[in-house]
């Protein structure tokens, strides 16, 4: 009878570890059937009674901390603990009567016969002192590459907290996080945001990371996607930031070793420690330019699944977006079908932060390298759609609800570029003078989100995007609709704020050639207020009740490692104004160029490390390399 309550004791105990992970569960609330079979799970370990099996010594904190998805009352943590730095090798396909999307794969692997047990805690205290707010314990095994993910509940709103896992029953420790929840509904008090994306570990150092975290002057991080790169460069053993795997990913432990690679940057290590991320993909999370039926690279045909070693698009599809469940701080979205990234955060009653899916979620056939001109001959078909039925009338939806419960700004976090962009002297021709891969090549969609907020008088929207390598900021205008005013800004709805890659390449081999591209750019589009293309970085935003400031930062050099970065431009839009402050930056900017201003180029840098000024002069932006032997 002892033994059996020992053992039952046991059982209950880890079932609620088990199912504090929620890495275990599906991405989706609506369907569980995508989750990792817990039950199958807790049955392997209890046969074998073994949940100290593991030497305490081997495991440890592989990837830092992390968290993410603040509510009011909560947020998610992360980590990964394991005996190994390596990822789980399990790989086989997931075949026969398993449900669409299902991450159970019981049948198909050899999972590890021991988990891992871990407890977490919430202080207030920068050094975990005093009293816990809140803990608990979860257990990870190899079936999710060994992360953890929790949900730290019974918070105060808009609190800084700080956190920590440790192994069960050792002094093994991650490093102690720092997280913040969301305000309160009524909160109007200012936020400050840094915006990322587009980071690709090969071509540079993500300097830009480290750089808002050393400063520490925002509250939370968006990032807009590209936060991992599917393709490779480099060679592996003789190139410092090689693409690991060596090669174009397509498996699931394809992803989870990328993505593990990527969390090795000390400086994308340090803005998981330090802040709590809201982050969403962009196409290279799984493959570039995807649509519902493929990428440019791949497609739904018999010689796409062989050249790609037997994988299919929609096998590639649940490989990228399993793990990246798995080493994301983002919580299960609440959704009637797919896989669901897009989601909504009340911040207060300061904004209303829409997070969309512009690249995988039903979105209609975009340019593939070979369909450009088509493209642009459909652009304006009514039936096209960045986002698909569902998401799209959720965001009108969402736009209409914020405003009437009267949250001051309507920050949209989507991929790419939304104002209309004529690129003849980039990238275009007279024939074909847009991007069809940007809202440019979805017209019809873009005209039906401009007359919802044109309709129903729904201002202060800031649209963010990333994707292009490139810094743009547009008063949002729907031509042929409304009378816009450039000198003034009068007649638009809102502000674009789009920033430039982490480290991915831009335009303009120097920067002279990049200035010299953003001109013809802006002379080209009366809304585009300014253009820069050669710096990497990223910008921030200040939003408070009067006005958002959004300042856009460039890194002198992504060639190397380095605390240092340039102030390129500042912007202000004022509550009820609907466009930027004129004289748009104050009328000056340290690079690209200004629809009316002038370009003062200084290489003034501050360093984020010291907080002292001083001049650089780096040659080089990216990482090259040499042909592979």
């Amino acid at each position: 009878m002892l033994s059996f309550l020992i053992f039952a004791a046991l059982a209950a105990a880890v079932r609620a570890s088990f199912e504090g992970n929620i890495n275990y569960d599906s991405p989706s609330f609506n369907h569980a059937v995508l989750g990792i079979d817990v039950p199958k799970v807790k049955a392997r370990h209890l046969e074998k009674r073994d949940y100290t099996g593991w030497n305490t010594s081997s495991l440890n904190f592989t990837h830092g901390v992390a968290s993410g998805d603040p509510y009011p009352d909560s947020v998610i943590l992360w980590t990964r603990v394991s005996p190994f730095v390596e990822n789980d090798a399990s790989n086989i396909t997931v075949e026969g009567t398993v449900p669409l999307y299902s991450h159970e794969t019981e049948r198909y692997i050899r999972a590890s016969t021991r988990p891992i047990c871990v407890d977490w805690r919430v202080s207030a205290n920068r050094n975990m002192s005093g009293a816990v707010v809140t803990t608990g314990r979860a257990y990870t095994t190899s079936d999710i590459d060994y992360t953890v993910k929790v949900e730290a509940k019974g918070l105060e709103p808009f609190t800084s907290y700080y956190y920590q896992f440790n192994v069960c029953g050792a002094s093994t420790s991650s490093p102690i996080g720092r997280t913040k929840t969301a305000p309160a509904e009524h909160d109007e008090t200012p936020i400050g945001l840094a915006v990322y994306s587009c980071s690709n570990y090969p071509i540079g150092y993500f300097n830009a990371y480290g750089n808002a975290a050393r400063k520490d002057n925002v509250d939370y991080v968006l990032h807009l996607g590209d936060y991992i790169y599917e393709n490779r460069a480099g060679v592996l053993g003789r190139d410092p930031r090689a693409s690991n795997p060596p090669r174009i990913i397509f498996t699931l432990y394809d992803y989870r070793t990328r993505l593990a690679q990527y969390r090795t940057d000390l400086d994308l290590l340090l803005s998981h420690q330090q802040f709590p991320w809201i982050p969403v993909w962009d196409d290279h999370e799984v493959a570039n330019n995807g649509w519902r039926g493929g990428y440019s690279t791949m497609n739904n045909t018999e010689e796409s699944f062989v050249r790609a070693g037997g994988i299919s698009v929609d096998q590639r599809k649940m490989n990228a977006v399993r793990a990246y469940f798995e080493w994301m701080p983002i919580r299960q979205a609440s959704l009637d079908d797919n896989l669901r990234i897009w989601r909504s955060f009340k911040m207060g009653k300061l904004f209303d932060l829409l997070m969309l899916d512009t690249r995988h979620y039903d979105r209609s056939i975009t340019t593939l390298g070979w369909n450009d001109d088509y493209i642009y001959e459909i652009s304006n078909e009514a039936s096209r759609t960045l986002m698909g039925s569902n998401q799209e009338n959720w965001f009108y939806r969402q736009l209409s609800e914020s405003a009437r419960r009267g949250a001051t700004w309507r920050i949209i976090g989507n991929q790419i570029v939304f104002s209309r962009i004529n690129t003849t002297s980039w990238i275009g021709t007279f024939e074909n003078p847009y991007n069809g891969d940007q809202w440019d090549g979805y017209m019809a969609n873009r005209n039906r989100t401009y007359q919802h907020l044109y309709d129903n008088n729904i201002g202060n929207n800031i649209m963010l995007a990333g994707d292009s390598h490139a810094n743009w900021v547009s008063d949002l205008v729907w031509f042929d609709e409304s009378d816009y005013d450039p000198a003034t800004g009068a007649g638009a709805v809102g502000v674009e704020f789009a920033g430039t890659a982490v480290s991915s390449t831009g335009f303009g081999r120097n920067i002279s050639q990049a200035i010299n591209q953003s001109r013809y750019l802006v002379r080209d589009n009366s809304e585009l207020q300014w253009s820069e293309g050669y710096y990497r970085g990223y910008f921030e935003l200040q939003i408070s009740r009067e006005k958002i400031d959004a300042s856009y930062f460039g890194c002198p050099t992504v060639a190397i490692r380095n605390p240092f970065e340039l102030s390129l431009a500042n912007f202000t839009v004022m509550a009820g104004a609907n466009h930027l402050q004129r004289p748009v930056a104050g009328g000056t900017v340290e690079s690209g160029y200004l629809q009316t201003g002038n370009v003062r180029q200084t290489n003034l840098s501050y360093n984020t490390q010291t907080g002292q000024y001083l001049y650089t002069n780096y040659s080089q932006m990216w990482i090259t390399y040499p042909p592979a032997t």
